[in-house]
Formats: C-alpha cells, structure tokens, sequence
C-alpha cells in the first residue's frame, strides 16, 4: 500500500512531517511537492492535477490517499477519475465545489502581500494568484455519488470557511463517515499532527 499525502495551498511538504512521524500504518509515504510539480509549466489547476496525476499513476500499489485544502480537491478529483486505483481516500478541509466569493476575497488579500511572503511555499506570487484564478469554476457536486472507496471527510470545529461544505461533502458521498476536531482550525496536519494521525491510524485499520 501506498499512502500519499497533499498538502494545502500555502503549505510545503514538510507540513505533514509530524503526522507521520506519528502514524504507524504498514506501507510506502509520499508526499508530492506541489509547487516543484508545476515547474516550468504554464500554471494552471489542470496543469498541477495533470501533473499530481502523473505521480500518482506511476505507483503500482493501491493508494490511500489524503489531502487537505487544494490537496483534498486534487485527491477528490483523481479518486473520480481512477477509482480503480484507490483503496481509501481522506479529506480534510476540502470544498468540493469551489466558493468563488471566498477566493476572490482570498486573492486580494494575497495581491497585497509581498513577493517575499511567497518564497518560502516555492511559489512566485503571479503563479499563485493565477492558480487560485483557475480554481474558481471547479464543481465535483455531480459526481460524488460516483465514489465507491471508503471516505473519511475531516475538518476543525474552528474552521469556519470549511466545516459546512466538509459536513455536506460527508453526506454527499456514499458511506463516508465525517469527524470534525475539538479546538482546530484549518491546517489540521500543522496545528494538531498528533489528533489527526491518531483519527487516520484508527480509520485506516479500521478498513483492511
């Protein structure tokens, strides 16, 4: 089993690091460099899920595949296209359609940082609102009832912007289970690794 793990828009790989370091579950891990997947192509969200794809399918082994954010979106959308492929899928914070009120707020705020702020995520500040542009119109609500793996949809009490689409996401995919987290906030894998590895260990064992 291969177990691959997509980080959030505004995240590094690392994020994750913690989690793993914790979780005890028998398999390979990955953890794909988002913004090093885009490099030196026209950036684009096709672009990065092509590219996402690409690592994926290299992979001979069943997959467990978790994301949070912008990786929840990736991972709900290769689950859809390969569900040959994949034996559980975890989503955490993710939208399964895309909230164009909020990404639009969220790309002024990111046009008034400044490009230092961006460095440290591997994205030039032009590339990361561009991506954010061409998220807006992605809408999986058709679609998920076509998914058959098991499913667990998590996010934090405290996060706000996702908790409602994440609880309708959980009712909107057929028998996936939902577990929101006491006292988190958006970036599950960074503020609480330990809760958080703890629910994917118990659920993953709890699907051989």
């Amino acid at each position: 089993m291969k177990h691959i793990y997509v980080h959030g828009l505004g995240q590094v790989p690392d994020c994750w690091n913690p989690l793993i370091q914790k979780i005890n579950i028998a398999g390979s891990c990955l953890c794909p460099n988002l913004a090093e997947l885009l490099q030196g192509e026209d950036v684009s969200y096709q672009t990065l899920y092509q590219a996402f794809s690409d690592v994926c399918n290299t992979s001979q082994e069943p997959l467990n595949l978790c994301g949070l954010s912008l990786g929840g979106v990736l991972a709900l959308n290769y689950v859809l296209d390969h569900p040959e492929r994949i034996n559980a899928l975890v989503l955490i914070s993710t939208q399964y359609k895309m909230p164009k009120l909020l990404l639009q707020f969220q790309n002024l705020l990111f046009r008034l940082m400044p490009n230092a702020a961006f460095e440290q995520i591997g994205f030039r500040k032009k590339a990361f609102l561009q991506l954010c542009k061409t998220m807006m119109h992605l809408d999986f609500s058709d679609s998920l009832d076509k998914i058959s793996c098991p499913t667990l949809v998590i996010c934090g009490k405290k996060d706000v912007a996702n908790k409602k689409a994440s609880i309708r996401l959980s009712q909107m995919i057929p028998h996936a289970e939902l577990q929101l987290l006491e006292d988190v906030g958006h970036e599950a894998n960074v503020e609480a690794p330990e809760v958080l590895s703890k629910v994917i260990q118990k659920y993953y064992c709890s699907i051989r």
